[in-house]
């Protein structure tokens, strides 16, 4: 029988800020990864975040395809920019994983899905750029960091004719957000395949590859009430299955 895909799923270092052990270091990764993978028919695999690149190449190796998960501000020193005052929090050592990963993973052509912080480094490891505060985007108005529940959709995109995320998703959906980073310059061999109302690019994929999609929201959070959002992961799973 056909064993299911094994989905990778980058791991982030939360640091204690009290408690028995102030300063100390978890990995970890957001539950609702796991049970979106899961729902979709996959394998979750947890990939903490470590620093030698043959042994992240292993990690690699025990998976069929990939998420880069949320979190961090990516740093603007990666596409040539200083910091603005607007700039959130930076994990560099984060950085510098996830972009291995990401090249380790196109280089073997697995399946990736970017979230959130990852589909803003997707774009940036293949020479794109962001804007580090959406105050900086003329004509922006929709809240794009969202004050309601997480799993709550609060405004719309529309999803470009002829894009994979158009066959899951359809012309328009609604989704949650929690940004304050956007892409600027989509990268070469990238197409924005979803865009806002007020034109802030929601959603990149490559234009050869089977399945290499970064979204700006956070599906995980809506995919245990929203068979749209969850039809996302099963895209994953289906691209990773086929190459088993």
């Amino acid at each position: 029988m056909k064993r299911k895909a094994r989905i990778g799923i980058s791991g982030s270092i939360i640091v204690d800020e009290g408690g028995m052990f102030p300063g100390y270091e978890r990995a970890y990764v957001n539950d609702d990864y796991i049970k979106s993978v899961i729902k979709a028919g996959g394998i979750p695999v947890i990939i903490p975040l470590i620093k030698n690149e043959n042994d992240i190449k292993e990690q690699l190796e025990m998976v069929d395809g990939i998420i880069i998960s949320g979190g961090h501000d990516v740093n603007p020193l990666l596409y040539g920019e200083e910091p603005s005052q607007k700039l959130g929090g930076i994990l560099p050592k984060r950085d510098d994983f996830d972009i291995t990963l990401i090249k380790l993973a196109m280089e073997a052509k697995k399946p990736i899905l970017g979230i959130c912080r990852g589909h803003q480094l997707l774009n940036v490891v293949n020479g794109g750029n962001l804007y580090q505060d959406l105050s900086f985007i003329e004509g922006c108005y929709i809240k794009h960091n969202q004050a309601s529940l997480s799993n709550t959709p609060t405004h719309t995109i529309k999803i470009k004719e002829g894009t994979k995320l158009r066959e899951v998703l359809g012309e328009e959906t609604m989704c949650n957000s929690f940004h304050h980073l956007a892409i600027k310059e989509v990268a070469k061999g990238f197409v924005a395949s979803a865009v806002s109302k007020d034109s802030i690019i929601e959603a990149i994929e490559h234009k050869h590859e089977e399945f290499v999609i970064g979204v700006q929201w956070h599906p995980e959070m809506m995919s245990s009430e929203n068979e749209n959002m969850l039809s996302i992961f099963k895209g994953l799973v289906e691209a990773c299955s086929n190459k088993i």
